[in-house]
């Protein structure tokens, strides 16, 4: 699958992949902040943004589109960054084609499996709020009502919120494919042999994604890594703390 993306700066690439519900458009701050030192690449993958639309949806299939893009973009000795869902392609991606790869960056996650209800909630509640309304207001306010959906969930979420030709809403994202598959998005990144790559694991102040457990297994599966905490970051780590994602991320490049 050819994937949509964005291309910003001049320098070394860094390819980033986003998380579930996530998009291009969620990196393009930090892209231009840096724009002048490196060249950034930033991918819808498939099922979100302007990528195309398929009914299979896993951690395998968005692997091998990631390196497919990578071919047909001549591109190689790339520093591959991973945010939630973006991070277990990106660790999987480490392991099937470390030869792509000069870095590796995985922002806050782990390789372990992670429970699915609150995920499944987003889902069912984009699919079954009220689009037939007169302003994304309306739509904000009908996310809010719905538990779990708080004030910093809800305007993530409506960024995948568009109009169509007939000046009505709808959701850019493939919801069905994701309600279908959110657990095999969630399964554990499956790894034997050590990865030898250069890495980097941020890991966010007010998040329980990265726990103090899952730090050994992350070290023993990447022996070549270090793992940073951002200081005031929730999981959306480079929109709650974008200085700090800065500079962590600038320290490990250097």
């Amino acid at each position: 699958m050819n994937l949509n993306f964005k291309q910003i700066g001049k320098g070394p690439a860094i390819v980033v992949l986003h998380g579930l519900f996530g998009m291009s458009d969620n990196w393009v701050s930090i892209a231009k902040k840096m724009s002048t030192d490196y060249c950034f690449y930033l991918l819808d993958l498939r099922n979100h943004g302007r990528s195309p639309h398929s009914a299979v949806f896993n951690i395998e299939v968005m692997t091998s589109d990631v390196k497919l893009f990578l071919e047909n973009q001549g591109l190689s000795e790339v520093i591959l960054l991973g945010h939630s869902m973006g991070g277990k392609v990106a660790m999987n991606f480490s392991v099937k084609y470390p030869q792509f790869l000069k870095n590796l960056i995985v922002v806050d996650i782990g390789l372990k499996r992670y429970d699915s209800p609150h995920f499944a909630s987003f889902i069912n509640a984009m699919l079954t709020v009220n689009l037939d309304v007169q302003s994304r207001k309306d739509i904000e306010k009908s996310l809010l009502s719905i538990p779990k959906i708080d004030s910093a969930t809800a305007p993530f979420l409506l960024k995948n919120l568009v109009r169509n030709d007939e000046g009505t809403f709808q959701w850019r994202i493939n919801l069905k494919a994701l309600k279908m598959s959110i657990d095999s998005v969630l399964a554990s990144v499956e790894i034997e042999g050590p990865v030898l790559v250069k890495s980097l694991f941020m890991k966010a102040a007010r998040s329980d994604y990265i726990l103090a457990s899952d730090e050994q297994d992350i070290r023993q599966k990447f022996p070549n890594v270090q793992i940073v905490e951002i200081e005031h970051a929730t999981h959306w780590v480079h929109s709650s703390s974008p200085l700090n994602f800065e500079k962590a991320l600038r320290g490990f490049l250097v």
